[in-house]
């Protein structure tokens, strides 16, 4: 559905808390189409798992009354959305349902559902993905992402994506909730997918921003990997040409090291208060931006310590690893991850003028981590999004995993809130 070119554009969103199905639809419906006031060619529905046993009805009774628009979703643990009031609400655990109507003239969507079974070999061309995307490279398009928690080439999907489409975009989450038999449900184009994932690719008048928080902070100093094997750390040495502003101490290396033995060096020199945060909440930052010498939020991919060989002193990460590739050891817990997406929304609204276009809508995919688990309050995360950009609609849900970028590479991420900011020219 096409929107004329010259009307201004809109994003509305709305939220219910009404136990019944029938009467959440009904309400968010009514609130979106009373906000918007012209013919809507996006949509995006968040419902909370305590539906799960009702996801097969959601589809034909949104139909019911909402017009037939290019259309996607998922279910969450937790859904984010405006409610009657305008303020944004993060629902976690409850009956919710968040829906998300927009006009943007000038801008192609584009629905799809993708089966892993339909992916291309990662050696394919990048042309093979153009045709199972359906949209050129040409039209630089963006893409919200949604995946089943059992997609099993999410990764496949994330590179063969950013091959074909580099420099586009890519936000998105995992659905969450229950897993049971009714649970992980996919929803596009009013139909519901039990597996797979589905997606959106907006073209034309339409920019969208990333802001992924990871929601850790450095401690010691970055280190460069001399020895790496897959996702196994043999050595390290330090990196003089490349520091990092962090709290607490840092081990000299001045040759290389095992890398569990560094790691040792670095903890005994930290607060009593960091070292017990260790035990738990110690993770590995590895470097995106290989030509920056000064490392700094946001430049780092976080991924999880998952093993050590105290007989040679390696440490296996979450993710791959090679020589030449700097690391830092990094710390997660709330006041981190308050800090960091304060830091990030503060940057990016420093750097957001006018002459980048006019910020219509956002959407926020937070990990099911986060939340009033991990703040002790609710709506954290949102109310501090809203803090800096008051005036942009907001809605999301708690994910099983969060997609967004890293230094231009989309990568797969856990406690993170991912916020995907959408401009026009």
């Amino acid at each position: 559905m096409a929107v004329p070119i010259g009307t201004p554009a809109q994003w509305v969103s709305a939220l219910s808390t009404r136990p019944s199905l029938e009467a959440a639809i009904a309400e968010v419906v009514q609130q979106t189409q009373a906000a918007l006031q012209t013919p809507a060619n996006l949509g995006l529905v968040f419902i909370s798992s305590a539906f799960a046993s009702e996801y097969s009805r959601l589809m034909p009774l949104l139909k019911e009354q909402l017009p037939d628009i290019p259309l996607i979703g998922c279910g969450g643990a937790g859904v984010v959305g405006m409610n009657a009031y305008q303020l944004i609400r993060e629902i976690e655990g409850e009956p919710a349902l968040s829906l998300t109507l927009a006009s943007l003239p000038g801008v192609n969507v584009r629905p799809f559902h993708l089966s892993a079974d339909e992916l291309p070999d990662l050696d394919s061309p990048p042309n093979t993905w153009v045709d199972l995307i359906g949209v050129s490279p040409a039209e630089q398009p963006q893409f919200i992402l949604l995946a089943d928690p059992g997609f099993g080439r999410l990764n496949d999907l994330l590179q063969g994506l950013d091959f074909a489409y580099a420099g586009s975009t890519k936000v998105g989450g995992l659905a969450s909730g229950s897993m049971t038999a009714h649970g992980g449900g996919l929803f596009c184009n009013y139909r519901i997918h039990r597996e797979g994932m589905v997606g959106l690719a907006l073209s034309g008048n339409i920019v969208l921003d990333a802001i992924v928080a990871q929601g850790c902070r450095p401690i010691g100093e970055p280190y460069l990997v001399t020895e790496g094997e897959r996702n196994i750390l043999l050595a390290l040495e330090e990196h003089p040409s490349s520091t990092t502003a962090s709290p607490g101490g840092s081990a000299v290396v001045s040759q290389k090291r095992p890398p569990l033995e560094v790691l040792q060096e670095l903890i005994q020199s930290l607060s009593e208060e960091d070292r017990a945060l260790a035990q738990h909440s110690l993770f590995i930052g590895i470097a995106q931006s290989e030509f920056k010498q000064t490392l700094e939020q946001g430049d780092f991919l976080i991924r999880q310590l998952i093993g050590v060989d105290p007989r040679v002193g390696a440490i296996a990460i979450g993710d791959r690893i090679r020589p030449g590739q700097r690391i830092q050891f990094h710390l997660r817990d709330s006041k981190a991850s308050a800090e960091d997406l304060e830091t990030l929304l503060r940057r990016y609204q420093q750097t957001s003028g006018p002459e980048k276009g006019t910020a219509i809508g956002a959407l926020m995919f937070s990990c099911t981590g986060r939340g009033e688990g991990l703040y002790g309050e609710a709506d954290f995360d949102s109310h501090l999004f809203s803090h800096f950009f008051p005036n942009i609609p907001l809605s999301g849900f708690f994910c099983a995993g969060e997609i967004g970028p890293v230094v231009g590479s989309t990568y797969m991420h856990g406690f993170t809130s991912v916020f995907g900011i959408f401009r026009q020219m």
